[in-house]
């Protein structure tokens, strides 16, 4: 065992054995328990969110795998349709050719060679984190059985009726040429205008209405101008008609409670064929749909000849510049909106009336919904069913189909007629519906959504639509662990599939992490330059290229600068190594049942020095172990003291566990690991060990206490902390001559292994009352830890006066002190600090330990500084402005400081009043 902890000489080194070994595995014939992992987008890389995800998955496997359940995460990545078609779209334009010049046939090749050589990175990532997925039964979203199982699902869906070709509305990327799904766009909030338009009334054209509109490029769709029905400004003209300006076609006034009398003038205009929510309008009162753009979101033929074929943007400022020329325009005013815009491509995206495949969900999310009412499945926390019943309960059909080349092409051929026909393949097509062979198929040239693929997830897998061993032991899962914002996305999804095509959940219960945010509590993005790389964390980075990494793409020159600046302050020296371990204890610090988790680098290299403690106290113990004979044993007090704080530890974390709550499960141990084993423990026991005089049956008490409750500690911690503790668990193994080949397959500590002790809890809990009343003292008065004391006790009672006689050598050791004596009865001590210890009182004259005169000056400018802080704190709170405007969680912490500094005034002031009586 080397002298000092380095984590990165021990991770590579288990790791690669654990996997070769086959550990990884379900084993044994104990109850099964199962977690498929969210599957990662093959061109992906590891980001904090998929850290402290993974974390979470992979410390309730190990949890499990020790408890001695047949245990399997299941490991995977998606084929990410956009995002991979555009990576290799990219690389073929740098070599000069392009997706169109190659063909789908010979483009798909490419893309399959690239995921081969390129496509697998997030999964060595994983192994850097100490993942324990199962490789061997690593699977992708485009493989073999997985796709057949896409097919089989569709085909029965449509089979149903279930699945249907029609024509609708969905988010269109002019750029990708593609529709999207939600999750693909990210509305952001920008400033723009909002254009007041004169509509005439058809049979009055000097009256007009004015319609409020963000988007003057599709009022040349409109299909009514809509007012509210309680609107008494616009009552009177519902069913009358407008002259729709420009296209010089007549529609109605309509009135629906979606418009909002308050926004602009009242009244809107409605365009079905470009507005979501016109759409549903416009189905309401069956308004024709009139597409004005093309594909490229280009003016079409359907809008007048002068503005055809302009750009959406263009067509918008000639439209504006000729309404005002004929006086239509009312006034423009500054507006701000949501703007909604592909995450791939970062333009606008466009709704647009499109023919797509679709899933008819409602018969589906029935049956979904009523196993979340019953219990079938849990949410943790559970607040987030309600927002799974908001969703569920108002799902519309699924838009299934995307216009790539990438992806499990969709299962439907088409003849000379446009006749659809779906089947597994072309053979089954001609055979179900008794084609000729000389009739012409044309396949389906649209792929499906990557949703629908990873929709079957827990059971595709599992080797569905075969009955496999590992679908009738492992379906359902036990938990599904997943961030909220895909909750309707894919948990929904794979509900409604699981219930469908398995007849059960796909999973019991569903952990709803927090996302990781800064320590400021800001989301991480690349173009605020707070983003961190677990890797980096682990391994550690120099300055230049964290700068290089959090700045490579950045356009705009102030962004860049602003973010190397704030680099430069934030890590001036890069950021130092903390390793795996250090990593995972914090994400699981991190696991909360809040929606927001802020990382902060300071934690992580707290919990490094954890390991490092750990480590030396494990070498300790260690060096303890020579001569550790079969011999009776007697237990001292501080033995069975130990024992049993671990009991109660034990029993916390298994209570946790069954919560999932990481977090609380981390400080349980991080407490119990470094207050009370090592802070306490281990220097009583020294006291044992190192003694010639001790009896030896304590002395080998002692040696196995340590050797017990160390081993213990390391399998608590193992589910969070993997390679440290498997590091030293094998050299307890090796120095105790047992044949364990690696700490993952040990039992996991029971409460039951260790005894309650009431009686040894009280006792210690009396002698660290006395230690840390020294220690109090000798912090308040700035007493050097050198100093010997001298020790005081007034008011002892019976049972304190025996303890002290007990603990004599031990308190005197661990506090630092030479005489401890009672003060006779109407003894009077002056110019001594005090600390209570129940009834008793502890005295430490300080006569002499001190400079009286530099003592009352370091203190006095101490107090006036608390006074000037505390001052400066109730003006702020004072001032009305800050109170009503500054977010509630600063305010409250402000009160905190005025109780804060109030306590350490008052602290100060006692502090100076004894100083007073040493003269």
């Amino acid at each position: 065992m080397h002298k000092e902890y380095r984590p990165a000489e021990i991770e590579g080194r288990h790791y690669a054995r654990w996997e070769a070994a086959g550990y990884f595995a379900p084993a044994g014939d104990g109850a099964p328990y199962c977690i498929v992992i969210p599957p990662p987008n093959v061109t992906g890389t590891l980001h904090m969110g998929h850290a402290l995800q993974d974390t979470i998955m992979d410390a309730l496997t190990r949890y499990h795998r020790m408890q001695g359940r047949r245990t399997l995460w299941q490991p995977g990545t998606d084929h990410a349709g956009i995002a991979t078609q555009m990576v290799v779209e990219r690389l073929l334009q740098r070599e000069g050719t392009s997706r169109a010049q190659l063909g789908r046939e010979r483009f798909l090749e490419r893309v399959w060679q690239w995921k081969e050589r390129s496509g697998n990175t997030i999964s060595q990532q994983l192994r850097r984190l100490g993942a324990s997925v199962d490789w061997s039964r690593d699977r992708f979203t485009m493989d073999e059985g997985l796709s057949r199982a896409v097919t089989e699902v569709f085909v029965r869906l449509h089979d149903e009726g279930l699945i249907y070709r029609g024509k609708r509305l969905v988010n269109w990327d002019p750029v990708l040429q593609t529709a999207l799904s939600d999750l693909e766009v990210l509305s952001t909030e920008e400033r723009g205008k909002l254009w007041h338009l004169r509509y005439p009334l058809a049979d009055e054209p000097t009256s007009h209405l004015v319609v409020a509109t963000t988007r003057p490029e599709t009022m040349l769709g409109d299909a009514a101008v809509a007012v509210h029905p309680d609107d008494e400004r616009y009552r009177h003209l519902i069913g009358r008609e407008v002259l729709l300006p420009l296209a010089n076609r007549r529609i109605p006034v309509i009135a629906d409670e979606y418009v909002d009398p308050e926004f602009g003038t009242g009244c809107v205009k409605i365009t079905p064929a470009h507005d979501f929510n016109d759409y549903e309008v416009g189905q309401r009162h069956k308004l024709p749909q009139i597409s004005v753009l093309d594909f490229h979101a280009r003016l079409n033929d359907n809008a007048p000849a002068a503005y055809r074929g302009l750009d959406r943007f263009a067509a918008r400022k000639r439209i504006v510049a000729d309404l005002d020329a004929q006086g239509l325009l009312e006034r423009i005013t500054d507006h701000t909106s949501m703007i909604p815009k592909g995450d791939r491509s970062n333009v606008v995206v466009e709704p647009m009336l499109t023919d797509q495949w679709y899933v008819r969900v409602k018969p589906l999310a029935g049956p979904a919904i009523a196993a979340v009412e019953d219990g079938r499945v849990k949410f943790v926390p559970e607040n987030w069913s309600k927002t799974y019943f908001e969703w569920m309960n108002n799902i519309q059909d699924w838009c299934i189909s995307r216009q790539l080349w990438w992806g499990h092409r969709i299962p439907a051929w088409y003849d000379d007629t446009g006749k659809i026909y779906v089947g597994r393949d072309e053979t089954e097509v001609r055979r179900k519906h008794n084609l000729p062979d000389g009739a012409r198929l044309r396949q389906d040239e649209d792929v499906l959504d990557t949703w629908f693929s990873s929709a079957l997830w827990p059971f595709s897998t599992l080797g569905w639509p075969d009955d496999t061993p590992e679908l009738r032991t492992f379906y359902p899962t036990n938990v599904l662990v997943t961030s909220f914002d895909i909750i309707f996305f894919w948990v929904a999804r794979m509900m409604m599939m699981g219930l469908k095509f398995i007849g059960d959940v796909p999973f019991r219960e569903v952990y709803i992490h927090a996302l990781v945010r800064d320590h400021e509590g800001v989301k991480m993005s690349k173009t605020k330059g707070n983003i961190l790389d677990p890797l980096d964390l682990i391994d550690g980075v120099d300055l230049e290229t964290l700068l290089k990494k959090r700045t490579d793409g950045l356009m705009q020159d102030h962004l860049r600068t602003s973010i190397e600046k704030v680099t430069r302050k934030e890590f001036p020296n890069g950021i130092e190594s903390v390793g795996t371990d250090a990593l995972r204890f914090t994400f699981a610090s991190l696991a909360t049942t809040g929606r927001d988790a802020r990382f902060d680098l300071a934690r992580a290299e707290g919990y490094h020095r954890f390991c490092n403690k750990l480590w030396n106290a494990s070498a300790f113990v260690f060096s303890q172990l020579g001569g550790i004979d079969d011999g009776p044993h007697e237990l001292g007090i501080a033995d069975r003291w130990i024992r049993s704080r671990l009991r109660a530890t034990i029993a916390a974390v298994h209570e946790n566990f069954a919560l999932y709550r990481l977090d609380l499960i981390a400080q349980t141990l991080y407490d119990f690991a470094w207050h009370e084993l090592c802070d306490w423990y281990l220097e009583l026991t020294k006291a044992v060990l190192t003694d010639p005089s001790a009896e030896p049956a304590l002395r080998r008490g002692a040696q196995h206490t340590l050797v017990e409750v160390l081993g213990a500690v390391l399998k608590l911690l193992h589910p969070l902390m993997p390679f440290v503790t498997e590091e030293l668990w094998l050299e307890i193994a090796t120095r105790r001559g047992d044949n364990s080949a690696t700490i993952m397959l040990e039992r996991f500590p029971q409460a039951d292994d260790f005894s309650a002790d009431a009686a040894a809890e009280d006792e210690i809990g009396w002698l660290k009352g006395f230690v840390g009343g020294i220690r109090q003292i000798r912090g308040e008065a700035n007493l050097p830890r050198s100093a010997t004391l001298n020790v005081r006790l007034a008011d002892a009672t019976p049972a304190d006066r025996e303890r002290v006689e007990r603990h004599a050598s031990q308190l005197r050791k661990l506090a630092g002190l030479d005489r401890i004596e009672l003060v006779a009865p109407g003894e009077t001590v002056k110019g001594a600090a005090t600390a209570l210890l129940g009834a008793m009182r502890i005295l430490v004259p300080l006569a002499g330990l001190i400079d009286v005169g530099a003592e009352r000056e370091r203190l006095g400018k101490q107090v006036a500084k608390t006074r000037d802080d505390l001052g400066k704190v109730r003006g702020k709170l004072a001032n009305q402005n800050f109170v009503a405007n500054a977010p509630a969680d600063v305010v409250a912490k402000e009160h905190a400081r005025v109780a804060e500094l109030e306590q350490r005034a008052t602290q100060l002031d006692q502090q100076i009043a004894r100083l007073a009586e040493l003269g």
